[in-house]
């Protein structure tokens, strides 16, 4: 009995070693983040539970000419809504167009509330890091915009004036690490659409914001604002994914590419802004 139980009992370890060594055979020549890569690839379920689900939620702020706004009849319009009801229709899922507060967009991308971001985001550092994002699909600067009659004429005559910025966008973090801050008055509110009605009015001197937004606005609604000459920066814009979230966000990228290609992506663009400015390779 003794004998038969230590036999068995060996015969366990050996093939557990052999279990090991199989396992050691199969990640031969592959580095921990290669192993990780892999192991994430064949749990990443995020395109198929978009097609499962047959819906895609998009979060974005609703305030957000030309990329993302609630128009005269209440419907959310815009150059990513048309784009992002493009792709959506080449997937076979329905667009689920779900405004968030910006402040709050990593939280509500993480938690499942929104399956991507997509609304003229600002790639930067803090959200390459937070988020998986899409290739870069249109460039743009963070420019000045002032009334006409303001007698501001250069980015020196904003000193000791007050200046408003969308709260929680990368345009507020680009005012905080300039030069200018420390002479400035900042005022923070939810969107540039409030931000500019506020200067209108005369709570403010200028605001801080997306040339592509400052120049369709100006453009669309015949205001008499002028952008002042000069940037802090420029920038490019791209969608936000789960950081996990591979699958989905190269279905998304591929049918980009392809809308570009046969000229779907350029007629978007060309309603909105009278060209093709998109940047998708």
């Amino acid at each position: 009995m003794k004998r038969n139980l230590f036999a068995n009992i060996a015969a366990g370890f050996a093939a557990i070693a052999m279990i090991a060594a199989v396992g050691s055979c199969g990640n031969a020549g592959q580095t921990p983040a290669e192993t990780t890569a892999a192991q994430t690839a064949a749990t990443d379920d995020s395109l198929q539970k978009v097609l499962d689900e047959k819906q895609l939620i998009l979060g974005l702020d609703a305030s957000f000419p030309p990329m993302g706004f609630t128009d005269d009849a209440n419907e959310i319009v815009g150059f990513d809504i048309d784009v992002a009801q493009e792709v959506c229709n080449r997937l076979g899922v329905a667009l689920v167009k779900q405004p968030i507060n910006w402040d709050n967009k990593e939280e509500d991308l993480n938690v499942g509330k929104i399956d991507c971001i997509w609304n003229g985001m600002s790639i930067n550092a803090s959200r390459q890091e937070a988020m998986n994002l899409s290739e870069p699909y249109m460039n743009n600067e963070m420019i000045f915009t002032v009334p006409k009659d303001s007698g501001i004429k250069s980015m020196d005559d904003l000193k000791g004036r007050t200046v408003g910025v969308q709260a929680g966008s990368s345009a507020e973090e680009i005012l905080q690490a300039s030069d200018l801050f420390a002479d400035i008055t900042v005022t923070a509110l939810e969107d540039n659409v409030t931000l500019l009605s506020q200067m209108e009015l005369g709570f403010s001197d200028a605001v801080f914001l997306d040339s592509v937004v400052a120049n369709y606005l100006i453009t669309e609604n015949n205001k008499d604002y002028v952008i002042l000459p000069g940037n802090l920066e420029a920038e490019e814009y791209a969608i936000g994914f789960r950081k996990n979230d591979q699958a989905l966000r190269d279905a998304v990228q591929k049918t980009l590419s392809e809308m570009k290609a046969d000229g779907k992506l350029g007629e978007i663009s060309t309603k909105w802004f009278g060209s093709d400015i998109t940047t998708v390779k």
